[in-house]
């Protein structure tokens, strides 16, 4: 039995982000290569990819500088004296609190250093505070409790193991999948509401790479699913989940309306490619360090980054999907441009300099789709209890 929960973990992200070197043969014939990434899934690409990756990497490590000098100059957690400011001082900002918070948000939509995203992911997300509220003893206590424990959860969990992220070093082995298997199967016992939905064992297997601990992954998992994301994204009807797709759907349409109105006239529903976005909150879709510059922006701005990123994706290939005849082919575009985006800077430029809009109008959206959402499901409900009466009678 695995008890030393609160040790590291066995996978270790690289404090030295090295240079990937195809070999002569492959530059010349400019073929396919299979390597690893910094997070330890294996890529396949070109060596054009090979050679963005290598500058991504080179540009990680000048962030990283970055951090280090704020470190130097403020303190090693400067970060949360400037979140804890900005939050106590909201309705009166000192000037100096306020260029603090702005140059933190600038550093961390620049990306967080990977030795410094764990810790800077648990403070700043509320997950620290969060496990501040129970007694230490809190998790271990919990997956003790439960661990023999079969519901419909635990046996769609461990249905979904092997498929968890299939081939990766340490994620797809018995220590991997035991360890995943415990954060997920705590938190279907810590809110029976959600249970387990799919798509979260990719989020908690991610989160186990990141973080230091086991017990760290599932407190990240905790305010991922209580404080950060809408509710009920995750709970039997995926209402929340519907909800935001409606509202993704409203906003392609202002922000890009020529090409939502060409999408709409093939009979393209944003469902087929956003459903898996929100609900695996892109792990499964865009390269992993890609992913993690996302999720260093949704831990501290919250859940409408994942607006902006689905947007931005569209965005990218506007011109592209305006040439498309069938689904099928605008499907297969945005797929091949999500695991092709090896740079960041690529979608999160994007992101955050070309699409912009309203906290408060999205609030007001999500409660206007919500009530469209609620009718529809209740509907579909009564529809389905009729069909069971009539086959009974």
């Amino acid at each position: 039995m695995y008890t030393q929960r609160k040790t590291s973990l066995p996978f270790e992200i690289q404090a030295e982000l090295a240079l990937i070197r195809p070999s002569i043969h492959a530059r010349r014939a400019n073929i396919v290569v299979k390597f690893q990434d910094l997070y330890g899934f294996t890529v396949e690409g070109n060596v054009d990819d090979v050679n963005i990756l290598n500058d991504v990497r080179e540009k990680m490590r000048e962030q990283g500088k970055v951090w280090w000098a704020m470190e130097a100059s403020k303190g090693a957690n400067w970060y949360l004296q400037t979140y804890a400011s900005s939050v106590a001082l909201t309705s009166s900002l000192r000037f100096s609190v306020l260029v603090n918070a702005m140059t933190l948000k600038k550093l961390i939509r620049k990306g967080i250093p990977p030795v410094l995203r764990p810790k800077v992911w648990f403070s700043l997300s509320g997950a620290a505070k969060k496990k501040s509220t129970v007694p230490d003893s809190y998790y271990d206590d919990l997956t003790s409790a439960v661990q023999d424990r079969v519901t419909p959860a635990t046996k769609q969990i461990d249905h979904d193991l092997p498929r968890t992220f299939p081939g990766h070093p340490w994620l797809d082995t018995p220590e991997g999948h035991a360890a995943v298997r415990r954060v997920l199967v705590g938190y279907s016992f810590r809110d029976s509401d959600v249970g387990y939905c799919q798509g979260l064992n990719y989020v908690a297997a991610l989160l186990l790479l990141v973080m230091k601990t086991e017990e760290e992954a599932f407190w990240m998992l905790a305010v991922l699913l209580e404080d950060v994301l809408v509710n009920d994204c995750y709970t039997d009807n995926l209402s929340g989940c519907h909800v935001e797709q409606r509202v993704f759907q409203d906003l392609l349409t202002q922000k890009c309306p020529r090409l939502s109105a060409h999408l709409e006239a093939l009979g393209f529903d944003v469902s087929l490619v956003a459903t898996e976005w929100f609900l695996c909150l892109f792990s499964k879709s865009l390269p992993s360090e890609t992913t993690m510059r996302v999720w260093d922006v949704l831990f501290y701005e919250g859940a409408k980054i994942l607006f902006n990123v689905a947007l931005a994706i569209f965005k990218l290939k506007e011109e592209e999907l305006l040439m498309t005849h069938h689904v099928g082919d605008a499907i297969k575009i945005i797929q091949n441009t999500t695991h092709h985006l090896f740079d960041p800077d690529d979608l999160l430029t994007v992101a955050f300099d070309k699409i912009s809009f309203m906290t408060t109008n999205l609030s007001k959206q999500r409660k206007k789709q919500e009530t469209a959402v609620m009718a529809e499901l209740d509907q579909r409900l009564r529809r389905l209890n009729t069909s069971k009466l009539s086959v009974i009678s």
